[in-house]
């Protein structure tokens, strides 16, 4: 992991989202889909530990090498507020990257990516890896509204489906993610699967690949104090191969990415 004083080159309003383009290119360069960022805050009581955000992209090649792209939810917090009002050419303080990334298969082709809110926004980066490595990409996106659903007409231009849920309806079916999962599998003949999501929808997807023998590897959102493994404060309860117990992980150096069928219990925390 490298620090850096980086430039944000853009900033832009995605739904309800902002995302930012950063020049890191020390960081850009060693990204891998799954990792994260930690940004610092202003000095002042009121900012003490560091943001944690995915990363959305990472430019390692071409005319715009260098750059990162993670998103955030103003409305989660003081500290996201904060960085969702920065300007272009302000600079932030970022440790990146860090965590545990995604793995790409070997053999298998056919990817399935399912994501809740913002949580998509680093399975925009995984499925442009897996088409690079010519993979197919089918996609399940889930929101409470229309604006909550991340990118939606971006992810038409990199999978081959593309299924979008809302709780309210605005956008595509009515339902969540878990309900388009069976139909969205098969039509895909789905090989792997890989998903991002509060962790109850990942303990549903975690069962559903087990009983249908799927492999699969998800990222857990989790809130982090230090992210370097040093505080304890994001461990997750993961479930032992032979279901003696469980091992509490950290989710920012264990993961944020597991494969639950290393466990006969899902992955999962509920503080995720």
């Amino acid at each position: 992991m490298k620090r850096a004083r980086a430039e944000i080159l853009s900033t832009r309003k995605v739904g309800v989202y902002q995302s930012i383009t950063l020049v890191a290119p020390e960081i850009g360069e060693r990204a891998r889909p799954g990792q994260f960022l930690a940004i610092a805050m202003p000095e002042g009581r009121a900012f003490i530990l560091r943001r944690h955000f995915s990363i959305h992209q990472a430019s390692r090649r071409g005319g715009w090498a260098g750059t990162l792209e993670f998103v955030v939810d103003p409305s989660a917090g003081a500290g996201t507020g904060w960085l969702a009002a920065a300007r272009a050419h302000e600079f932030l303080d970022v440790i990146g990257p860090l965590g545990k990334a995604f793995s790409y298969p070997k053999r298998l082709t056919n990817c399935l990516l399912v994501a809740e809110g913002r949580g998509a926004a680093s399975l925009f980066f995984l499925a442009q890896e897996l088409l690079a490595r010519h993979k197919r990409v089918d996609m399940i996106l889930g929101g409470r509204a229309l604006e909550t659903v991340f990118k939606p007409i971006d992810a038409k231009r990199l999978a081959q489906t593309v299924a979008v849920m809302t709780a309210d309806g605005s956008l595509g079916e009515r339902g969540g993610v878990l309900d388009a999962l069976p139909d969205a599998a098969a039509r895909a003949a789905a090989e792997v699967v890989y998903a991002i999501a509060p962790a109850p929808i990942l303990r549903a997807i975690a069962a559903f690949c087990r009983v249908h023998r799927l492999p699969a590897q998800v990222a857990i959102e989790e809130r982090m104090g230090c992210g370097f493994g040093l505080c304890n404060t994001c461990v997750v309860p993961v479930a032992r191969r032979d279901g003696s117990g469980y091992d509490n992980l950290r989710a920012c150096v264990d993961g944020p990415v597991f494969s639950p069928q290393a466990a006969r219990a899902p992955v999962g925390s509920s503080r995720a």
